[in-house]
């Protein structure tokens, strides 16, 4: 008898914090090797149009965990708590006996007013799995402490202050004052937060930072779960601000191996008002200064090429210990960042460099081998990962809540109807300075991206929408959102938006099979004699 094919039962889910994918050797770089990355890409299947459902941490990272668009779960902004209704990775895997821990960063916030109305102990196990998202936090570490008192918790709850102490590398920060700083020619501390040091590596040895530490506690947990079925979600911090990475990686690229800057001239660059008013921002009008982006992007590509080591060192483990043959891997990264494209810095806005981001799925079962290494061009989202997670383990769907589509039949060489459009959103309404600058009220902040085979439509409240034509114009230079000639793209893409608000998923606390189930027994509108309740009989 042949042998039955391995199961998946195991999720390895890998994100990176503001990795670009075209800064991956496997998406084009020329420059920045990351054959590690690559390896996983020839193993499985690459997603070249893949997008995240929101361009910051926190909306970006809730999609993830609950399967669902930044509309449905909510959380608008950074620091914005998930509602308690809303169910995340654990709370679909943990039922069935699968492990499901964080090492790394997630950007949850607690609900505090939520668990208080519901009388929850702050202190309990309840709460703490509901203020980690569901996660059983094995390793949290969100990474951006700085100095203020108001983050005070955050610096000493946090694993990776103690074990930067536990090194000798002491202080009241020391992920700042070690991990994230330089040091100058009189010891001095140079700040990682400010962009003129990183060029300059790291105080930390490279054997005690972050990415390396990560790398560690991951292993350690896969080790500790020997043969039980696990879900681990290894988010690496870098390679998110600040921009410094300890040494060799900062001196492995020179401004030789940067890539030329995407713009318009200034005199040809969009007037959009909103667009406009971002590339007002602090770190705007610095990443406009070419000063900056040759200090800052050779770290950047360091920094993005030791997470590439590390990954070579977990999948090097995975394979020594048997958990690659029966372990679904999904590698991307919750948003990008513009590095001075188009005249902005950060990620907030809805062009390519902020909104797209790596997929490389992996599935190691034999119907999978047919898409092995090939590159697919269909378009992805974040909240796809989640539904790919419960077909790929043979867990219930949740079709009634999830917004995503699982990626299985993809891998499996398939071809279902598939989406024709992808969406983001952001709301600048936590921007202050941009939403003053436009005059518009808190609730009127909201621009979504409808992507379709073709086009880029960015719809703004109050504000004209623009509109990119990506066959002619990949590099999104020429905002075609008021020009006469496309007037019938845009309706058709307004169409587009209006059919996605119609279909975000509202009912979620009862599932498609027990409306079937209800309707069958009811079967109001017709005339029968055998009814459960009697209504309507003459």
């Amino acid at each position: 008898m042949p042998t039955p094919p391995n199961p998946v039962r195991n999720v390895l889910y890998i994100m990176c914090d503001q990795l670009r994918r075209d800064y991956l050797s496997c998406y084009g770089h020329p420059h920045l090797h990351t054959p590690n990355i690559d390896r996983l890409a020839a193993a499985g299947v690459r997603f070249s149009r893949a997008y995240t459902q929101g361009t910051i941490c926190g909306p970006s990272r809730m999609s993830a965990y609950t399967g669902r668009y930044v509309s449905s779960h909510q959380v608008a902004w950074n620091a914005v708590p998930l509602p308690l209704e809303e169910l995340t990775i654990g709370d679909y895997l943990r039922p069935h006996g699968i492990r499901t821990a964080l090492v790394g960063k997630t950007h949850a916030t607690a609900n505090v007013d939520a668990l208080q109305r519901l009388a929850i102990n702050p202190d309990s196990q309840q709460a703490e799995i509901l203020n980690e998202v569901g996660f059983e936090p094995y390793m949290r570490h969100d990474g951006i402490y700085p100095d203020d008192p108001l983050f005070a918790d955050k610096r000493e709850s946090a694993p990776y202050t103690h074990y930067l102490r536990e090194q000798g590398f002491d202080g009241k920060n020391p992920w700042h004052d070690w991990a994230n700083a330089a040091e100058g020619e009189n010891g001095e501390i140079l700040s990682g937060w400010q962009m003129r040091h990183a060029n300059l590596p790291a105080r930390i040895p490279e054997q005690h930072s972050e990415t390396v530490y990560t790398t560690n506690r991951a292993i350690d947990f896969i080790a500790e779960q020997g043969e039980k079925s696990w879900c681990l979600h290894l988010s690496y911090i870098k390679p998110h601000w600040p921009y410094i990475v300890p040494a060799p990686y900062h001196a492995l690229y020179s401004t030789k191996s940067i890539l030329e800057a995407v713009r318009a001239a200034p005199s040809e660059a969009s007037k959009h008002p909103v667009y406009t008013a971002f590339r007002q921002h602090e770190e705007s009008l610095n990443f406009s200064r070419d000063s900056v982006r040759l200090t800052v992007i050779p770290t950047y590509m360091g920094l993005i090429k030791q997470v590439d080591d590390q990954l070579g060192r977990l999948f090097d483990f995975l394979q020594s210990n048997g958990r690659w043959d029966d372990t679904l891997i999904v590698f991307t990264s919750d948003h990008g960042d513009f590095l001075g494209d188009h005249w902005l810095g950060e990620k907030e806005f809805l062009l390519e460099q902020a909104v797209g981001v790596p997929l490389i799925v992996r599935d190691p079962r034999a119907a999978a081998d047919l898409t092995r290494g090939t590159v697919d061009h269909r378009l992805a989202e974040t909240i796809d990962a989640l539904p790919t997670f419960l077909e790929a383990l043979g867990l219930p769907d949740a079709a009634h809540r999830l917004e995503g589509r699982s990626l299985i039949p993809l891998l499996h060489g398939e071809n279902p109807d598939w989406r024709r459009y992808a969406i983001s959103e952001y709301d600048y309404a936590f921007q202050a300075p941009a939403r003053e600058r436009l005059g518009q009220p808190i609730d009127r902040c909201r621009m979504t991206m409808v992507r379709s085979e073709r086009w880029k439509y960015l719809a703004y409240d109050g504000f004209r929408p623009q509109l990119f034509d990506l066959l002619n114009d990949p590099q999104e230079l020429h905002d075609l959102g008021d020009d006469p000639e496309f007037a019938a793209v845009r309706e058709e893409h307004a169409g587009y938006l209006f059919e996605w608000v119609r279909g975000l998923k509202r009912r979620t606390t009862i599932s498609h099979q027990e409306i079937d189930l209800r309707g069958q027994r009811f079967r109001y509108g017709e005339p029968e004699t055998e009814k459960v309740v009697q209504i309507g009989v003459w």
